[in-house]
């Protein structure tokens, strides 16, 4: 009998079975900094810390999405080290920050399962949650993950598909009580625009692209401990449909969410992510653009100096916002769209 695991398959999941994952990671310093050289990002609470600390914060937050995939990456070993494909996400809460010294752990529960018609595969649905070292929760969310059946022959079982809410409501949303923006200072960011700013239905066509590179995307699947066989084994991928690697997907959100500081300078958090979809596949050699959408635009409750936006956040590959008429045709996604992401942010209001 082989020691070493080969990951879990379609028929290892069953409704209620929970997973303790393996792997506890404390963050640092150079965990930042690696984030920063491999994304660009220029929001202002995670790179300055005397920012951070004039809000409230402690000490310098980890950026909110370093934070999920740090988290995610502990769950790839036992929910989709055998995927084809992870298919989406819903009410991702971001609970509360991460700082350096923190050490992360995760846990996830089966909530749906689904076998393929083809019935060489099925779609695993799970609500994870990720702690700190208080056991304190910092993230909670639902993924849904296309994991290869071993043995195609084995009876389907009875099909659970969990409802999941289109949004994270206002009065879900994990405020910070000491976060303070009453003296926010938009230089900080060099954006002027401002919560009141906003309108719904305003697109933003954000004009940087970025060329992803292979040694790019392999560090930081590397960074967050990801070892989804799809973005690592060139050899194995080469006798897939795609006949090489795949980007993972939380790297392309990451490039998008940088590309989009330019418009949304100031907000400052990423309160949710209400749903989010990796429409088309994204490979090295391809370069990515971004649009915003704002879907909606919210007060929060006891809050005058902070508001939310509801954003709707399209990645592109090889093709800017102004050559995209519809990310859908006929409910189909244009090929260069990759990534489909409906998220919520916190933003300084104007006193």
């Amino acid at each position: 009998m082989s020691k070493a695991s080969t990951g879990n398959y379609f028929e290892d999941f069953y409704l209620g079975r929970t997973f303790v994952h393996a792997t506890p990671r404390t963050v640092g310093e150079g965990d930042i900094a690696l984030y920063l050289a491999l994304t660009g990002s220029r929001h202002v609470i995670g790179c300055a810390a005397p920012v951070a600390h004039s809000l409230g914060y402690v000490g310098r937050p980890l950026d909110d999405l370093l934070a999920f995939h740090l988290a995610f990456g502990k769950t790839v070993a036992d929910i989709s080290l055998n995927a084809i494909a992870n298919l989406g996400y819903a009410d991702v809460r971001f609970l509360a920050p991460v700082y350096v010294g923190d050490s992360l752990a995760a846990e996830s529960t089966v909530i749906g399962l689904k076998e393929n018609s083809s019935g060489d595969s099925g779609v695993i649905w799970v609500r994870s949650t990720a702690v700190n070292q208080n056991d304190e929760e910092v993230l909670t969310w639902i993924r849904w993950v296309m994991v290869k059946k071993r043995d195609k022959s084995r009876p389907a079982p009875q099909s659970v598909i969990p409802e999941t809410n289109a949004r994270v409501k206002p009065e879900r949303l994990a405020v910070p009580d000491f976060l303070d923006c009453r003296e926010f200072e938009t230089g900080l960011t060099g954006g002027p625009w401002l919560w009141e700013d906003y309108a719904v239905g305003e697109c933003i066509d954000h004009p940087a692209g970025m060329t992803l590179d292979e040694s790019d995307h392999t560090f930081a699947t590397r960074l967050y401990q990801n070892p989804a066989r799809l973005h690592f084994d060139a050899h194995l991928m080469r006798a897939s449909a795609f006949g090489r690697r795949l980007v993972y997907g939380g790297h392309v959100i990451s490039i998008c969410r940088a590309l989009s500081h330019d418009g949304l300078e100031n907000a400052l958090l990423i309160a949710a992510i209400n749903a989010g979809t990796h429409s088309n596949p994204t490979f090295a050699g391809d370069t990515l653009y971004t649009r915003s959408e704002v879907l909606e635009v919210w007060e929060l409750p006891g809050r005058d100096d902070l508001g939310a936006l509801r954003l709707r956040m399209l990645g592109l590959k090889n093709m800017t916002p102004a050559e995209l008429a519809e990310a859908k045709v006929d409910g189909k996604y244009h090929p260069n769209v990759v990534l489909d992401l409906d998220y919520t942010v916190l933003m300084p209001r104007r006193n």
